[in-house]
């Protein structure tokens, strides 16, 4: 019957062409816009490394102000900063807690490509540990990470983005071979893969949805080469000195750190760990403020840093106000298409059609419509989602695409949205009396 209902369905599309196609056009703009918003929040807000997140830890230690807290946030009276310093970072990668861990931080150096048509060019680098490439499974189009060794002896070694790769090797497989930046000679270990987590969980504090570095280079190099702080650096006193290296074992914050425990034991020892280090650096006049250490995993580290905006939450729900709106005003259209019906309906009550399979019948309509809506909806919402990246450039390229999920999740809430707002004129037409449509006939 299911066949039959849905070759009644179109055909009574079909007979209302005007009617319907509004019907259509109005679930069509409720999905767009609906889509829209949810597509930017689910990206927004979505797992980017959901094999392992519970796993993988972002440190804090309150090294801050004594007298001020790091931030007024109204949701935590009492926030750790949110990066480290150099000493912090330094003296916790030497203790070797952890079953895996990185520090890192952002700076960037100017490339020489060989060749005389080649002109220098500034890259992003992420300085970084050996298990970086491991801890966040990083894909590796040509070789693989450096080794703990090249850490401590501070080889000039680098692994390159699949972009690099590109522009400077002309794609080719660049392991072993060098090239000149930040004015010395680095030798290639890897090539990454295409690699874009988003949200950019392992360094939100300088862009949640920007793209990753372009270069990869083990942390000590920082001191050794004099690299910029690029990103996000806070001080709550005056560095102690001149110069490069006072600012570096200054108090000022530009350094984040994850590790990655195994289960609930290793994050209780290792917290135990950042409680007694804190209180030796005490001890040594740093950390004034009361012990106030953190373990964060990924996706409460994502909820605490608000990477998805109130603004952003208000528009999702002033999305689905509109689809709301769109949706009576399919009930109205349903009721005035269906009631157009009553003629029909009561002829099929008179030769035994029961409510129920007229309620079946009238339902699939409304679905077939709900369908049609939101084929066109998605449509929409592409458009949508393509005025949101020409407004708001490269920094939301990542969260302006409708993947196998969303375009599912459109075309059922399409379909069930219809088939409520169907709900309320099917029951109407099903309560016709068939005896006065047939004597007005």
């Amino acid at each position: 019957m299911f066949s039959y209902y849905l070759k009644l369905a179109f055909k009574s599309i079909k007979r209302n062409p005007i009617l319907s196609l509004l019907m259509v056009t109005a679930i069509a703009l409720g999905i767009g816009a609906s889509m829209t918003t949810i597509t930017v929040n689910y990206l927004m807000s979505a797992d980017p490394i959901p094999q392992k997140s519970h796993q993988l830890f972002y440190v804090q230690v309150d090294s801050w102000d004594p007298h001020n807290a790091f931030s007024d946030d109204s949701d935590d009276n009492n926030p750790p900063p949110t990066q480290l310093t150099w000493t912090d970072a330094t003296n916790l990668m030497s203790a070797k807690k952890a079953n895996k861990q990185t520090a890192m931080a952002k700076s960037g150096g100017i490339i020489e490509p060989k060749g005389l048509d080649s002109k220098p060019f500034e890259a992003s680098i992420r300085l970084t540990f050996a298990d970086f490439f491991s801890m966040f499974d990083v894909p590796f189009l040509y070789g693989s990470g450096w080794d703990q060794q090249s850490d401590d002896k501070r080889d000039l070694v680098v692994v390159l983005s699949k972009n690099i790769n590109d522009k400077v090797f002309g794609g080719e497989n660049s392991i072993g071979k060098d090239f000149v930046m930040a004015g010395k000679n680095f030798r290639v270990v890897g090539v990454m893969n295409n690699w874009q987590p988003v949200p950019k969980f392992y360094d939100i504090q300088n862009g949640a949805f920007d793209e990753p570095e372009e270069v990869y280079m083990p942390f000590y190099l920082k001191e050794e080469l004099e690299l910029p702080n690029w990103g996000n650096t806070n001080c709550w006193k005056s560095p102690e000195g001149e110069g490069f290296k006072a600012f570096l074992r200054s108090e000022c914050i530009n350094f984040q750190m994850w590790v990655e425990l195994p289960d609930l034991k290793a994050k209780a020892d290792y917290l135990a760990f950042l409680d007694n280090y804190v209180a030796e650096q005490k001890s040594l006049g740093r950390f004034p403020r009361p012990l106030n250490n953190r373990l964060s995993d990924v996706m409460t580290w994502l909820d605490e840093q608000k990477v998805v905006e109130q603004d952003a939450r208000l528009m999702l729900w002033l999305s689905f106000m509109f689809l709301l709106v769109c949706l009576l005003n399919t009930i109205g259209l349903l009721l005035a298409k269906f009631t157009g019906k009553a003629a029909e309906i009561g002829l099929r009550r008179a030769v035994g059609a029961t409510k129920a399979e007229l309620f079946k019948q009238h339902i699939i309509e409304a679905g077939c419509i709900g369908l049609l809506g939101g084929i066109a909806g998605l449509g929409l919402a592409v458009l949508g989602l393509q005025g949101i990246k020409s407004l708001y450039g490269d920094y939301v390229n990542n969260l302006s695409s409708l993947d196998g999920t969303m375009v599912v999740v459109a075309l059922l809430l399409a379909v069930v949205s219809s088939v409520l707002a169907g709900v309320y004129p099917t029951w109407r037409a099903c309560n016709i009396a068939p005896a006065s449509q047939l004597k007005s006939q």
